[in-house]
Formats: C-alpha cells, sequence, structure tokens
C-alpha cells in the first residue's frame, strides 16, 4: 500500500486558496506578500520531490500547474515521475505535462493500493478533502502561515463525520513565524 500525502501552504484559519499569486481570489499571493521570505521553512518541499514517486491533483490544480511546472527547473523531479489528476470532466491531459486520469476517490484507492513509493497531493482543496473524507489520506505536509484569511477555500472539509486522529511526527516554527507540521493520520 502506497502511502498518501497531502502537501499544502495553509493559513492558520485553515486556507489554502491561491498561496502563490493565482488569479481570482482577493488575498491572492499570500506565502510571498504577507510573509518575509525564510528559506529554511521550504525545506520540506525539496524532501518532498526526493521522497515522493508520484504527484496526484484535482483538476483545478493540474490545469494551474500543467503550462507553468514544466518549464521551472526546481520542479526537475516532479517533472519526470508520473502524474495523475482526478476529474470527472477532463476529457485529456495537457501535453506540455502529461497525466493519467483518474475518475473517482475509488480510482485513488485502487492506484495507492498498487506498488510504489509516496503519492502527493500538492494544492487541489477538493480532492484532498474528498480523499481525507474517504479515508484515504496517511500523512499531512503542512507549512502554516502565520495569517488570518477569512474567506477562501479551506483545507479540510466541514463534512460530519468521525474524528480523525494525528500524530505529530516532525514540527519546527521559523523565524518569519512559518511552522512546519507533519502529521500522521492515526488508524
Amino acid at each position: 500500500m502506497r502511502t498518501l500525502i497531502v502537501t499544502a501552504f495553509v493559513s492558520l484559519d485553515g486556507v489554502m486558496e491561491a498561496p502563490g499569486g493565482e488569479p481570482g481570489y482577493r488575498n491572492s499571493g499570500w506565502t510571498f506578500k504577507d510573509v518575509p521570505f525564510d528559506e529554511a521553512a521550504y525545506e520540506i518541499k525539496g524532501r518532498e520531490q526526493a521522497e515522493t514517486t508520484a504527484l496526484l491533483l484535482g483538476r483545478v490544480s493540474y490545469e494551474a500547474f500543467a503550462p507553468i511546472w514544466p518549464t521551472m527547473d526546481e520542479f526537475a523531479e516532479y517533472n519526470a515521475m508520473p502524474r495523475y489528476v482526478v476529474s470527472r470532466t477532463l476529457e485529456q491531459d495537457d501535453a506540455r505535462w502529461p497525466a493519467t486520469i483518474l475518475r473517482s476517490v475509488d480510482d485513488v484507492a485502487a492506484l495507492k493500493a498498487t506498488d510504489g513509493g509516496p503519492i502527493a497531493v500538492h494544492g487541489s482543496a477538493t480532492l484532498g478533502a474528498s480523499l481525507a473524507d474517504a479515508g484515504l489520506v496517511d500523512r499531512y505536509h503542512l507549512l502554516v502561515f502565520p495569517l488570518l484569511l477569512g474567506a477562501g477555500k479551506r483545507l479540510f472539509s466541514t463534512a460530519d463525520k468521525d474524528t480523525t486522529k494525528l500524530r505529530l511526527v516532525e514540527h519546527e516554527a521559523y523565524p518569519n513565524g512559518i511552522q512546519k507540521q507533519i502529521f500522521d493520520v492515526v488508524r
């Protein structure tokens, strides 16, 4: 069974929408414009690339990343690994950044049951919440920013469900106020 990791930049109040400047959100770009850069806080991102063996994205994140990530040298490992996009509506993948299209959470469960290393979910708020609600998430890699953003897409769903217990396995606080929090889901 492969490990499914949801990795996210998130505000203290749980918003993960448009951290890098994606259009259409009033606080867009909050990771860069509102918090001073500290390279040490992003160490986990390099480690994720080295340890991840596949990417899993929702359609919206895939369509945002596909024209950009293939041109970025800092994402060389991600660009070389298999990618999967979960969508009921996407008709074909983007030729610039090929991916296998999965149609459901059940398809993700089947992928997770295959041999191989960790699968990382980047961005993809709706997908991440659906995977968590289905009990498929094994670990969270969070960079929590010292901001309250109010409105926006949230990391966790508001579904009425049983408690999910987490175990903090790694954490660090940085001078700019960002906190790294890595949690394993307790089963």
